[in-house]
């Protein structure tokens, strides 16, 4: 966070306690990133526990990928129904359900089950989060609110490798699993103290709530915005499963979907699930694998910062651009590290730094710009469902990476599985430059009428 920024947080009561809001709203992110993290240390240990296949292994690693699928499916439509809100508070339960599970769970299924529950909460989280931030959030400031998101997901990433650090040396992969329970609990009280989205509350009849809201959140204004979003809810026809392909939605639904599949095969997460497995391969033991992923996990965290305070100053669209060209070039040296032999222990220093240049790239790029993007370019009418449609996209490429990633290695090898996701992430890239819109700094009413007039999203 610039300076900048942290001195307008400071300017008023409206500012600090959107702040506030936001950051509790962004521990969805929290049970997100955890999940993904926490798997990758506690996974060395539970082959020890159990004997597996390759597939099988796919299958526990992928397994909280499948359920966050269904939670997206279904988590779009709960937000548009239920609120925001009440979404974030059940997204919590599951995940201490999901957590409980994996932690006593005596054999394989019991434990796919658990990754499954999890799953779907952070399918939930996934969605609700950001959506949540975006609309409660002054234009001026939203990107960086919204990024907090990402931020607690990078978070909640080194925080499970310091859990996994933390109980490596006994090999207690059940307490590894169970400390998700913490995280969910802080969330569920924490949503008490929270209010709706006021967008939500409008297009359901409360607009006195919606104006209370807003004038909480906001140092001016407050109804010229409600004017806005008014506006913008007489446009609106019933909400509807029909609407996300209306042509006029066309250009915003490719973006997003185009976004949320790259995002995926372009390997972070095979980087996140299975970092600890990738750096033994190179020589190093287990827990100082484990205790090298806490580097990648620190790096990861600060570039999300700095992508936070970059992101309402130079804008989403070249973020993108520099991330994702970042990341084509160290997957290209990664791949040529695991194919040129002989190297020793230096192969795993440099197998580790290639780690955390894409990361870093990562992180500054298509970490939280997809999410961000996803929360503003979508009408309020559909809001929820299409971001649930797009994270639905974003789960399954997740699932298909995660699932795949252990056969890939053992079939073609690690070098080619990772020019493969260079080849991916080169294609990504010619994906951003010709189609993705720039939204900095603009109302997100003022982008759904772009929407509806046709005017191009990459203009």
């Amino acid at each position: 966070m610039s300076i900048a920024t942290i001195r307008n947080v400071m300017r008023g009561d409206g500012d600090r306690f959107v702040y506030v809001v936001s950051a509790m709203a962004a521990l969805n992110g929290l049970l997100f990133g955890f999940d993904t993290g926490i798997i990758s240390g506690a996974f060395l240990f539970i082959q020890d526990s159990f004997v597996m296949s390759p597939l099988v292994e796919g299958i526990i690693v992928s397994g909280a990928m499948a359920g966050a699928a269904a939670g997206a499916a279904v988590g779009g439509q709960l937000a548009d129904r239920l609120g925001r809100r009440r979404l974030i508070f059940i997204a919590a339960g599951v995940f201490f359900l999901g957590s409980f599970t994996m932690a006593v769970a005596p054999n394989v299924p019991v434990l796919v089950a658990g990754r499954l529950i999890d799953g779907v909460a952070i399918g939930f989280a996934s969605i609700v989060g950001p959506l949540y931030i975006s609309e409660i959030a002054p234009p001026r400031i939203r990107g960086a609110l919204t990024s907090l998101n990402q931020l607690m997901v990078t978070t909640g990433i080194l925080l499970s490798y310091f859990v996994n650090f933390a109980f490596a040396d006994a090999g207690a992969w059940r307490w590894m699993l169970g400390a998700g329970m913490v995280p969910a609990v802080v969330l569920a009280v924490g949503i008490l103290k929270m209010p709706e989205s006021p967008r939500w509350l409008f297009e359901h009849g409360r607009e006195d709530e919606a104006r209370a809201v807003l004038q909480r959140t906001r140092q001016s204004g407050v109804e010229t915005e409600l004017d806005e979003i008014e506006e913008t809810v007489e446009k609106q026809s019933d909400t509807g499963l029909s609407d996300l392909f209306a042509s006029w939605l066309r250009p915003a639904l490719v973006v997003g979907l185009g976004l949320a599949v790259f995002q995926q095969i372009t390997g972070i997460n095979a980087v996140i699930y299975y970092a600890p497995t990738i750096l033994e391969s190179t020589g190093f033991g287990g827990v100082t694998s484990i205790l090298a992923t806490v580097g990648i996990g620190t790096i990861n965290v600060v570039m999300t910062v700095v992508a936070i305070a970059l992101v309402d100053r130079v804008g989403r669209r070249r973020l993108l651009i520099v991330g994702v060209g970042g990341m084509v070039a160290t997957l290209a040296i990664l791949g040529t590290v695991f194919y040129l032999p002989g190297f020793g222990d230096v192969l795993g220093i440099v197998a580790t730094a290639s780690l955390m240049l894409f990361v870093s790239f990562f992180a500054i790029g298509l970490g939280p710009v997809f999410w961000l993007l996803i929360s503003e370019i979508y009408p309020l009418s559909v809001r929820g469902s299409a971001m649930g449609a797009v994270t639905v996209a974003n789960w399954g490429a997740n699932l298909l990476v995660s699932l795949t990633f252990p056969v890939l290695t053992s079939s073609i090898g690690t070098h080619w599985t990772f020019w493969l996701f260079g080849g991916c992430s080169l294609v990504g890239l010619v994906f951003v430059y010709r189609l993705v819109p720039e939204t900095k700094g603009r109302t997100l009413e003022a982008i759904e009428s772009d929407l509806r007039e046709n005017v191009s999203l990459a203009d």
